[in-house]
C-alpha cells in the first residue's frame, strides 16, 4: 500500500501515525493523482509512466498529473502546451468525468461506513468527524489507517490523511502526508505543527496577499500569528486580517457539514480556435446542454435559472441568464433557454470559451412536474433518462457524446465540468 507515514521535518515522530489522537477527531482524505489514478487502474500498462490527464487541445489545462509526471514539473491548472514541453514522453488523457464520477462515490461510501458526518469537497477530497465512530473502530489514526487500507484494497487506489483537532490542520497534514500517508498532528502540538510552514500554506493566501506578507517580512505562519492584527488589517483588510490570524493561531472552530447542496451544476466548452460559425457554437451549446442534463439527474436535482457563459477571443467575458417558470432537468430545455441567450446576445466577434450552468438547484423528488402546454406526456425528459440508462450500462461512448447530438465535430474544443 506504501508508506504508513509521511511526516514534515524529516520523519520527526511528534506527528507519526502513533501521537497522540485523542484530541484530533477530524479527518481530511485526499485521493493521490485522482484522474491520473483512476486511468493508470483501468490501463495497467501506464503504471510507473508520467500520465496527464485535462484538455489535450492547443488551449487545454492539466486537470491532474500521476507523481512520475509531477518530478518534471507538471502540475494541475497547468497549461498542457506547457507540461508538454516539461514532459514530452509522458501519456496525455482527456478527462473521463463519468468515470471519476463512479469512482468517487466509491470512496465517499467507504467514508459513510464508517461515520455519517462526511464532508465532501470534491470528487477526491472530503472531511470526516469521527468522534462518534471510535467504540466501534478504535481511534481516529486507526480510523485513518483502515479507510485507506479499505480504499487501497476494494479500489485500487491510494489517498493520503490528516488528523488533527480541526478542518483546517487536517487539511494540512494530509498535504503533508502526500502521497499515500498518514500524519497525525496531536492537539497540543498544533502550533509547532503550523508556524514553521510557508505562509502560503494559510487557506486564502494565494500568490498576491503572499507577496503582500512577505514584503512585510511575514515568511511563515509563525510570522503572522506574532504578527501585529493592525498590521494586517492594513495590508490585507478586516475580513482577511481576522481570518488569517486565527488560522495562524490554530483556532477553527467550524464542524464537518455533511449536507453540501450544491448551489449550481454547469459545464464549459473552450475551443481549440476562436469560433465564429454560430452552427458551431449550436453544437457546443447542445453538447453542453446534455453534459448538464446529465450531471442534474444523477444528483436527483432540478434547477430553474439557466446561464450562458461566453468568453471572447480578447477575454472578455460576457453572462446572461434566464428563469424559467418551473424547475428542469431536461437538457433540451436547458439548450432551447442557453441558444435563445446566444441568439440575443449575438456579439459579432471569435468566441474562446461557451458555457451552460444551471442555478437555482432543488431536488427532483420534491418538486412536482408541470406539463408544458401543447407538450406530449413523454418526450425529451424520457429518452433522456433512457440514454441516462444506456450510458451507466454501456458507457457513454456507446450513445455518442450527447444524445441531442450527432457525431462530435472534430475540430471542437474541450469539455470540462464544475460544481
Amino acid at each position: 500500500m506504501g508508506r504508513s507515514q509521511s511526516l514534515p521535518r524529516g520523519g520527526d515522530p511528534r506527528f507519526g501515525p502513533d501521537a497522540d489522537d485523542s484530541a484530533s477527531p477530524i479527518l481530511h482524505v485526499d485521493m493521490d493523482a485522482f484522474f491520473a489514478s483512476v486511468e493508470v487502474r483501468r490501463r495497467p500498462e501506464l503504471r510507473g509512466r508520467p500520465v496527464v490527464v485535462g484538455g489535450i487541445g492547443p488551449r487545454g489545462v492539466v486537470s491532474s498529473a500521476s507523481y512520475q509526471a509531477r518530478r518534471y514539473g507538471v502540475r494541475s491548472a497547468m497549461p498542457t502546451a506547457r507540461a508538454r514541453a516539461l514532459c514530452p514522453h509522458a501519456v496525455y488523457l482527456p478527462p473521463d468525468f463519468a468515470a471519476y464520477q463512479t469512482a468517487s462515490g466509491a470512496v465517499m461510501r467507504i467514508f459513510r461506513d464508517v461515520t455519517p458526518l462526511v464532508e465532501p469537497l470534491s470528487l477526491d477530497e472530503a472531511f470526516l468527524d469521527v468522534r462518534g465512530a471510535r467504540r466501534l473502530f478504535g481511534p481516529p489514526a486507526a480510523i485513518a489507517r483502515r479507510i485507506r487500507a479499505r480504499v487501497a484494497a476494494e479500489q485500487a487506489l491510494t489517498c493520503s490523511v490528516g488528523v488533527a483537532p480541526s478542518k483546517f490542520v487536517a487539511k494540512l497534514g494530509s498535504t503533508r502526508a502526500k502521497p499515500d500517508g498518514l500524519l497525525v498532528v496531536p492537539a497540543d502540538r498544533v502550533l509547532e505543527f503550523l508556524h514553521p510552514l510557508p505562509v502560503d500554506a494559510l487557506w486564502g493566501v494565494g500568490e498576491r496577499s503572499a507577496e503582500t506578507l512577505r514584503r512585510l517580512g511575514l515568511a511563515t505562519i509563525g510570522d503572522l500569528a506574532e504578527a501585529p492584527v493592525g498590521m494586517l488589517r492594513k495590508a490585507l483588510g478586516v475580513a482577511s486580517a481576522t481570518h488569517l490570524h486565527e488560522l495562524a493561531r490554530g483556532r477553527d472552530p467550524r464542524a464537518v457539514s455533511p449536507e453540501q447542496v450544491e448551489k449550481s451544476i454547469g459545464a464549459e466548452m473552450t475551443f481549440d480556435v476562436d469560433v465564429v460559425d454560430p452552427r458551431e457554437i449550436r453544437r457546443a451549446l447542445l453538447a453542453l446542454s446534455e453534459k448538464v442534463g446529465a450531471r442534474l439527474r444523477r444528483a436527483g436535482q432540478v434547477g430553474r435559472t439557466i446561464s450562458l457563459k461566453v468568453r471572447l477571443s480578447d477575454f472578455r467575458t460576457v453572462n446572461r441568464s434566464r428563469t424559467l417558470g418551473v424547475p428542469t432537468d431536461v437538457a433540451r430545455e436547458m439548450f432551447d433557454t442557453a441558444w435563445a441567450l446566444w441568439t440575443a446576445l449575438d456579439p459579432g466577434e471569435p468566441v474562446r470559451l461557451v458555457g451552460v450552468r444551471v442555478e437555482g438547484l432543488a431536488g427532483a423528488a420534491d418538486t412536482p412536474r408541470q406539463l408544458t402546454l401543447g407538450a406530449p406526456e413523454r418526450g425529451w425528459r424520457e429518452a433522456e433518462a433512457a440514454a441516462d440508462a444506456a450510458a451507466a450500462r454501456f458507457g457513454r461512448s456507446v450513445i455518442g457524446p450527447a444524445s441531442l447530438l450527432g457525431k462530435r465535430d472534430p475540430r471542437r474544443g474541450e469539455i470540462s465540468t464544475g460544481p
